[in-house]
């Protein structure tokens, strides 16, 4: 089983500000996008189904965002995801946007969620079911917070930049 699952995506002129780098906020969508894929092709689900199966969504509570090396118009990268939280009510994703080769890392986004039920407006805790499945997916990382996370990858850019 893949516990990270990644895709590629060309970064489109529309998105880029005036000097032709991916504009901030486009990094989100490019991100939020990439992950519903996975969701879908790695956990066998869309969030359209659950929540018309369920009741249930998932609803962002914090992003931390990181941005480490700029991307170019009409640049391939590889967006990866991953589950590296998951608690009664709350998890928590990694999602990476790297070079197309992977070498380097352009952005990284952790971003909380809170298990939500669209019935009662309010949160709830993850069924039984769906926390196993989660389970399943998570990684545990070495870095526990996301400054040692970004300190971590920027290390390894400029590895990569010297090699």
């Amino acid at each position: 089983m893949q516990k990270e699952i990644s895709n590629l995506s060309r970064i489109r002129f529309s998105d880029c500000d005036p000097i032709g780098h991916l504009n901030n906020v486009k990094y989100l969508e490019y991100m939020l996008n990439a992950r519903e894929d996975h969701v879908e092709s790695g956990y066998g689900f869309t969030y359209e189904e659950y929540t018309r199966k369920t009741g249930c969504t998932w609803i962002t509570i914090q992003n931390e965002i990181a941005y480490l090396k700029e991307v170019r118009y009409n640049a391939r990268v590889q967006i990866s995801s991953k589950t590296i939280e998951v608690g009664d009510r709350v998890s928590k994703v990694e999602i990476l946007m790297k070079s197309e080769d992977g070498q380097t890392i352009h952005s990284i986004l952790w971003m909380t969620v809170i298990y939500f039920n669209m019935k009662t407006r309010k949160s709830d805790s993850h069924p039984e079911d769906t926390k196993r499945l989660f389970e399943k997916f998570l990684v545990d990382l070495d870095e526990k917070d996301f400054k040692s996370r970004v300190a971590y990858f920027r290390k390894q850019n400029k590895k990569a930049k010297s090699a």
